[in-house]
């Protein structure tokens, strides 16, 4: 599919599968108990009910399993029986896979997601057809300020067009497929459209950190000693990391121009938070427990899944000891927490005594699925600041009281998400 238009609807109106291709998919709970006359008006016309009711008795979820009803346009699929407290209870990751492994042909796939009381839930219609070892960046803002708003919050993304990984070549095996390491600014963008589109009730500024990583005259060399915006100092013992110096200036911005005292940054940072997470969950680090915590539930109710990394500064920081600056950007033992220590070196520009609450989201694995993207991210900033919007279902999925529930002087808090 190069193109996918999802579409919602509480109701099922009668179809031929030859025409519009079905998935009926569900727990095998909840796949017994569905009457074949609830479905009818979707399989009629070439599935009978003794044919749906054997196809669903030889379900054996393990953890997914499927089975024809007709040809390769209707299909019934069972999700997992059990969801373990670190997987969002949607099982939404389970059910990519089954719609990816479909077949058909037709312009419009139906899914019918079947709930707890064995009746349909969601008839989904799925239409198929600072300086660096960079070029200058570029910063630009979307700002909405809706009257009498009194957050400030900035949500802020790296956006690395393409990262060849500067002198540091990645050479031709790894660079393809870095069209991606814009993720992090692309879930900002994407989260700030939606957010304003359901009417966000504080003010909100969408800051884009945009460069290209690649090799010029004007390129860093590894060797080279910069200033960052914080005024740290950082000597370049690797150009391919790169993303860390962007976001290292987003957050200095966000303190030192913006007033912020909640930071969140967002990024495609290191292939090892893969090997730490896994491609369906985030990695998270912050100086915040509470905050903590919270991003994990905002995780498990919208889908875009995240798990805390081990925040350690005294451990982890001096894996970028420096002798003739502040500090390195990259480790020197790549064994040590990697992910970790990425984070931390961000950290570092706000400076480790920083009184706000501070998060960063790698969102590497997560951001794609093969050759294509996911939107990870979007969702998450989305229920995790749900409070905030004038949405209902927003409101529902968001673990936090307000945008902000931690403000003793009264105070007006302002966020910055990077």
């Amino acid at each position: 599919m190069t193109n996918i238009v999802l579409k919602y609807s509480h109701c099922l109106t009668p179809c031929d599968p030859r025409a519009n291709p079905v998935l009926i998919i569900g727990q095998l709970k909840h796949l017994n108990r569905l009457s074949y006359e609830t479905i009818k008006c979707k399989l009629e016309h070439r599935v009978p009910e003794e044919v749906f009711k054997a196809a669903v008795s030889s379900l054996h979820p393990s953890p997914t399993d499927s089975c024809a009803l007709y040809l390769n346009v209707a299909t019934v699929a069972a999700l997992p029986l059990k969801c373990s407290r670190h997987n969002t209870p949607s099982r939404s990751h389970f059910i990519t896979k089954i719609v990816k492994s479909l077949t058909g042909s037709g312009d419009e796939y139906i899914v019918v997601r079947i709930r707890d009381s064995g009746e349909p839930r969601l008839a989904t219609c799925i239409h198929g057809v600072g300086k660096s070892a960079l070029h200058l960046p570029a910063l630009a803002v979307l700002s909405h300020t809706p009257p009498g708003a009194t957050e400030t919050i900035a949500w802020v993304g790296k956006g690395i067009v393409y990262d060849t990984g500067g002198l540091s070549l990645k050479g031709k095996t790894a660079m393809p497929g870095m069209k991606r390491d814009c993720g992090g600014a692309a879930a900002i963008l994407g989260a700030f459209y939606a957010a304003v589109k359901q009417g966000f009730r504080e003010n909100l500024h969408a800051v884009f950190c945009i460069a290209e990583n690649s090799i010029g005259p004007l390129a860093t060399r590894p060797d080279d000693i910069h200033t960052l915006y914080s005024g740290r100092t950082v000597e370049i013992n690797n150009t391919d990391a790169e993303g860390r110096l962007v976001l290292a200036d987003g957050v200095a911005f966000a303190q030192k121009d913006l007033g912020c005292n909640i930071i969140l940054d967002m990024a495609t940072l290191t292939g090892a938070q893969g090997i730490a997470t896994g491609k369906y969950h985030a990695a998270i680090l912050t100086n915040n427990e509470d905050w903590e915590v919270a991003s994990g539930r905002a995780g498990i109710n919208s889908g875009d899944l995240v798990h805390p990394l081990p925040y350690c500064p005294e451990l982890h920081f001096p894996e970028f000891a420096s002798a003739v600056a502040d500090m390195k950007n990259s480790v020197a033992d790549r064994s040590n927490a990697q992910p970790s220590c990425a984070g931390l070196f961000v950290a570092a520009h706000l400076g480790f005594d920083y009184p706000g609450v501070w998060i960063h989201v790698d969102m590497a694995g997560p951001v794609h699925c093969g050759e294509r993207a996911t939107g990870y991210g979007v969702a998450l900033l989305l229920a995790l600041f749900g409070r905030a919007s004038h949405s209902t279902i927003l409101q529902a999925v968001s673990p936090l009281g307000t945008p902000i529930d931690d403000n003793p002087q009264g105070a007006s808090k302002k966020i910055r998400l990077v």
